[in-house]
């Protein structure tokens, strides 16, 4: 019986066809690859063109006012229409008070609700808790701003501006932030509200990233006798910093361009009082009450140029909360 060798060339080759086969396969994942890439690329230019086509308009709508007050336009105190005089140092320091307000009272509650469930809460109550608290943001600004016209402000005014001021505003050095008549609306009412606005995202977004924690480390800390207040303190926040502090930045985003709820509660005053019980005004609050009413066109720039301000204190919000996720990466690489 004759037996014959296999060719080792021709036992290794492919055929024709499947050649012809892989390579057409290859192809069509290559140009799927190169048209998924210029997708999305597609996507990020068009993002970056609708931004800088927000700052072009912004800023062509804004000259007008700008080369008529030049830069003092900032800190200018005045606003009178009759008299085309304006200045933005009401509403951006309104804006600005009324937000740190609201993340003073929003961050360390947002920060304990989120401990709170990923930590302590029982199991039965966690999912609960968590929808309630995501239901918050989910109600219309303008619901917020009625509630607290018709009940916040009220109560304000008979009971909590009193207190304030019969209490912190006999203090030495704090005693001016607590003084003045009590009129329920004005820029600590608005804070009040902005704080319940922002709650939510606070809370969930630091629920999200606690979450995120590995439990080896928890258990870990718990493993050498370390307390919960310690494991928070020392384990999970510094593990989740970067990321904490960007969600704490959108949270003051949302607060800082809020109008409807602000516009029910701040007073719509164009002044700046050392009180925050008094009356006052936000950029975003004075956009929407005047801008029907601008009768000149140096008037709807002057607004529009608020816009502007606004725009460019957002941008510088997220700059430096790039700038602060830099440092504390690299004070984790360290």
């Amino acid at each position: 019986m004759t037996t014959h060798a296999a060719d080792p060339v021709s036992a290794l080759a492919s055929p024709p066809s499947r050649i012809g086969t892989r390579t057409g396969a290859q192809t069509r994942a290559q140009r799927r690859a190169k048209a998924f890439r210029a997708l999305t690329l597609a996507a990020a230019l068009f993002v970056l063109l609708a931004l800088a086509g927000v700052f072009v308009s912004l800023f062509i709508g804004a000259w007008p006012a700008l080369a008529r007050f030049g830069v003092p336009f900032l800190w200018g105190d005045t606003w009178n229409p009759v008299k085309d005089i304006y200045g933005a140092a009401a509403p951006i320091y309104g804006t600005l008070v009324s937000s740190a307000v609201a993340m003073v009272i929003a961050v360390p509650l947002g920060l304990g609700i989120a401990i709170f469930l990923t930590e302590l809460c029982p199991a039965a109550l966690r999912r609960p808790l968590g929808t309630a608290i995501e239901l918050l943001a989910g109600i219309p600004s303008i619901i917020y701003g009625i509630w607290g016209l018709f009940v916040l402000a009220p109560a304000m005014q008979a009971w909590g501006q009193p207190a304030l001021i019969s209490t912190l505003g006999a203090l030495p050095w704090i005693g001016s932030l607590f003084a003045g008549p009590p009129y329920g609306i004005g820029i600590l009412t608005a804070g009040l509200i902005l704080a319940m606005m922002v709650l939510p995202f606070v809370a969930s977004l630091s629920r999200d990233i606690f979450a995120t924690v590995p439990p080896v480390l928890r258990e870990a800390a718990y493993g050498i006798g370390m307390t919960r207040w310690e494991v928070n303190r020392h384990i999970v926040i510094p593990h989740v910093r970067s990321a904490l502090v960007g969600g704490l930045m959108l949270a003051l985003g949302r607060a800082l361009g809020e109008t409807m709820a602000v516009t029910f509660v701040i007073g719509n005053a164009h002044r700046i009082s050392g009180s925050i019980l008094q009356p006052g005004t936000s950029i975003s609050a004075a956009i929407a009450n005047e801008f029907n009413e601008a009768t000149t066109p140096l008037y709807t720039s002057s607004l529009i140029a608020l816009g502007f301000v606004l725009f460019l204190i957002t941008f510088l919000v997220l700059a430096a909360a790039q700038v602060m996720l830099r440092r504390v990466s690299r004070r984790q690489g360290a």
